[in-house]
């Protein structure tokens, strides 16, 4: 337990076999379970996760037979974290970007009560994103602009990172299943959030790059995202603003 709190870490994981096992032997002992998602792997993912998890019995690997993206993945496994009354669940990526040692940063303001979501923010200062490949900086920056649009959370500074906690009984609140299944995962959640106002919190941390290939497409992801958000801009605006006030 942390502080009290039942943790669970949610690790998405498409074929990562260079990076998994590092991201499973560094996940703090405060946490209760692991969920790894192998998100239909072609790799060697899978076993490197279960020959870890066969050593301790907090670690289940979780197989999808066929890939359902980052967000599907996700949604795997919080859904798994539901079922075992987890009363807090982060999210990891598997390629090892994300430092354990930020972790509690993000559960602190949860078990404190002080937020219902927290989010990792790299563009706080340039020491934290001078790793970040201008190229990646440039598309965070302008989806974070559409985000903040979408969302409503207009101090949003990352809405590209994934590395997250959130309270099961908020997470209850909100549907899931409808939640984008690719990348664009963590820009929709955010519009969700909003609709039930969910207090969301950014926590800064620096950005982790030793040789990962980013598995997004950066060209097309912006344009597929903008159209995203702005479909969930109106959902948002509908459901938030004109269905309350009509019924």
């Amino acid at each position: 337990m942390y502080k009290g709190q039942r943790v669970a870490v949610v690790i998405p994981a498409y074929n990562e076999e260079r990076f998994i096992g590092k991201v499973l032997e560094g996940i703090p002992e405060y946490v209760d379970r692991v969920y790894v998602i192998d998100d239909a792997s072609t790799d060697n993912t899978a076993e490197i996760a279960r020959a870890v998890a066969s050593q301790n019995g907090r670690t289940e690997v979780i197989t999808l037979e066929t890939n359902t993206g980052v967000g599907g993945a996700i949604v795997t496994g919080y859904r798994r974290g539901l079922v075992e009354d987890m009363e807090i669940m982060a999210v990891m990526a598997g390629d090892d970007q994300m430092d354990p040692a930020y972790l509690p940063a993000l559960l602190d303001p949860l078990v404190e009560g002080r937020a219902d979501y927290t989010k990792g923010n790299r563009m706080s200062c340039p020491d934290h994103y001078k790793e970040m490949p201008k190229f990646r900086r440039v598309g965070t920056l302008l989806l974070t602009m559409l985000t903040r649009i979408a969302s409503g959370y207009w101090y949003i500074n990352d809405s590209q990172n994934g590395y997250t906690a959130i309270n099961s009984n908020v997470l209850l609140r909100i549907p899931i299943s409808r939640i984008n299944k690719g990348f664009a995962f963590e820009n929709d959640i955010l519009v969700h959030l909003n609709t039930i106002m969910a207090i969301t919190l950014e926590v800064p941390h620096p950005a982790i790059y030793s040789g990962q290939n980013s598995k997004i497409r950066y060209p097309k992801f912006i344009v597929k995202t903008s159209w995203i958000l702005l479909t969930k801009w109106l959902w948002r605006l509908w459901n938030k603003y004109i269905t309350r006030s009509l019924f």
